[in-house]
């Protein structure tokens, strides 16, 4: 298994490379990165990957610098590549929703990725305006993820 440390170079390798696509595959595990322009075919998870499970979060991310928005309010960014989850398993209420406040440390999801479940919190203070990252699809490292309405 590779440790977040690892998958983090491995990123850092292909984001400064001339390399557009990376397969790794190593007994059970199979990794497979692009990058570009997003691809014509939709994600589509594998069954074990349907649901983050009761497993906890395993940390918390640092989250990128909020991103104002042309339509009003704050973008907070994904931290990192990976399936973006609303709630801490499945059934459970989101932890944020439209309307609600919250504080820089809130925790507005979680980020799946190979099985580790990272928190992203949202960096600022505001009102969530819009939840924009589907439930359980994958998100982009940089993808607007929620919009805030700065306090």
């Amino acid at each position: 298994m590779l440790t977040r440390a690892e998958i983090d170079d491995i990123l850092k390798l292909i984001d400064g490379s001339d390399f557009t696509e990376l397969k790794l595959e190593m007994g059970d595990l199979k990794l497979e990165l692009r990058k570009g322009p997003a691809q014509s075919a939709p994600f589509v998870p594998k069954a074990q990957d349907q649901a983050p499970g009761p497993h906890p979060p395993a940390a918390a991310v640092a989250v990128p610098a909020p991103v104002v928005a042309s339509g009003g309010g704050s973008e907070i960014p994904a931290p990192l590549l990976g399936t973006f989850w609303h709630a801490p398993r499945p059934g459970a209420d989101p932890f944020v929703k439209p309307g609600d406040s919250v504080t820089a440390d809130t925790v507005i999801g979680i980020i799946e990725v190979m099985k580790l479940m990272n928190s992203v919190s949202a960096g600022m203070a505001g009102t969530v305006l819009e939840i924009s990252a589907p439930n359980g699809e994958l998100v982009e490292h940089g993808q607007c993820l929620i919009r805030i309405q700065p306090h």
